[in-house]
């Protein structure tokens, strides 16, 4: 398949999904002191990141380049989101924007839910979650584990005032509504727990629920946050460009808020060059964002975060190649991945493809399996949607 080349915003499709990718451009580099892992590691926040890089070996060998995945699935929350959650938790924290005994919102159907749900205790906070009814349910069973409130709401446009991104923007106005109060509310009961509007409205049968001490409410906003960005260009990209030595050639990724790719893309410093479609604008699209079963990835509309990025191309990857893949991975190298990493594989192979044998290729294995296991990794699920796997190598994306 060849790349797509155009201006504007990277977009996902019914099915498919379009990777991003950037080349090398050398340049100098800003230095960047990695945490000593010869140290103890203070706390739960300071085993974030400095993730291994690991050589896909059976992909690396049937496309003749170094095919490099960044193992942010070994991150303590077990995703590249951890790093996001911790830096936006503590920029707030430093901006006065929340305070210990908050509660930070969030609305996710990827990982970002669960990373902030692991690392906001650590801050003192706790984390309630705004999930579209139809993501997998192991993530709300593990976010509820975590300790986090999970709100499951019926998945609409990001235009409609119900898209669990603004709800969760609305739960976080709510809670600072009641600790101006200070715990006087008239929806408080016996037990010190306050409603997050004082009754269950029709259009809301589940709502948020907040402690009476709660200090107050904070957005985390992964998609329009610059903290996300700032994550990976202060984190990932110079762990990459240390882990490489500055030998690389290609870093690809697909696309959810943007910010892996902005923060990667600005700090290897590349040009510009993806893809937009006036059709995937804002508002355009009321399709479920779970027609395809990638949870996480798939942009259509341009966050603040994808507005830094610096990109020279892409590539659509579509459902049946994500599943096809993580087939092979589990099978030849032993790597149970998610269906984001996956799909970024798939754009590895594509980007190797492209530039032909003796390049060395970097992505981002973004989580494990584990969270993958009602949808992407159960066989009935699969065949029901007519997607279950048949290949016996890389013959799905053309090589024998």
């Amino acid at each position: 398949m060849a790349p797509v080349r155009a201006t504007g915003a990277v977009f996902a499709a019914l099915s498919i999904v379009v990777l991003s990718y950037l080349l090398y451009n050398s340049r100098p580099r800003k230095t960047h002191k990695p945490i000593s892992k010869k140290k103890p590691r203070r706390g739960l926040t300071e085993a974030i990141g400095n993730t291994p890089l690991i050589r896909i070996n059976s992909l690396s060998e049937a496309t003749g380049c170094e095919i490099l995945g960044k193992a942010e699935f070994l991150n303590p929350g077990g995703s590249v989101k951890d790093r996001v959650a911790v830096k936006i938790i503590d920029e707030a924290l430093e901006s006065g924007q929340l305070a210990q005994g908050g509660v930070v919102t969030e609305g996710s159907a990827g990982s970002t839910a669960v990373s902030l749900a692991t690392v906001a205790p650590a801050f003192g906070c706790t984390c309630h979650v705004v999930i579209p009814d139809d993501a997998a349910i192991e993530k709300s069973q593990i976010l509820e584990a975590l300790g986090a409130t999970v709100e499951r709401v019926r998945p609409v446009s990001i235009t409609h005032r119900d898209h669990y991104v603004n709800i969760a923007r609305r739960r976080a106005l709510e809670a600072n509504e009641l600790a101006s109060k200070h715990g006087k509310s008239k929806g408080m009961d016996a037990d010190g727990l306050v409603q997050a509007n004082g009754h269950i409205s029709e259009e809301e049968k589940q709502i948020s629920v907040f402690s009476s001490n709660c200090t107050g409410g904070f957005f985390a906003d992964q998609f329009e946050n610059l903290a996300n960005f700032r994550a990976h260009y202060e984190g990932t990209g110079p762990e990459i460009w240390e882990q490489t030595g500055g030998n690389l050639h290609a870093f690809v990724a697909a696309a959810g808020t943007g910010g892996t790719l902005a923060g990667v893309s600005r700090f290897l410093q590349v040009t510009r060059g993806v893809m937009y479609t006036r059709e995937e604008a804002e508002g355009r699209r009321l399709k479920n964002p779970f027609d395809t079963i990638t949870e996480g990835i798939g942009i259509n509309r341009l966050t603040q975060n994808f507005l830094k990025a610096e990109l020279d191309g892409a590539f659509r990857g579509t459902d049946m190649e994500a599943v096809e893949m993580s087939r092979y991975l589990l099978k030849n190298d032993g790597l149970f991945v998610g269906s984001s990493s996956a799909m970024n594989c798939v754009g590895a192979v594509r980007v190797a493809q492209s530039l032909g044998p003796g390049h060395t290729i970097v992505t981002i294995l973004c989580d494990s399996g584990m969270r993958h296991l009602s949808k992407f990794y159960d066989p009935q699920y699969l065949s029901q949607h007519g997607l279950t796997p048949t290949a016996t190598g890389l013959e799905f994306l053309g090589i024998s």
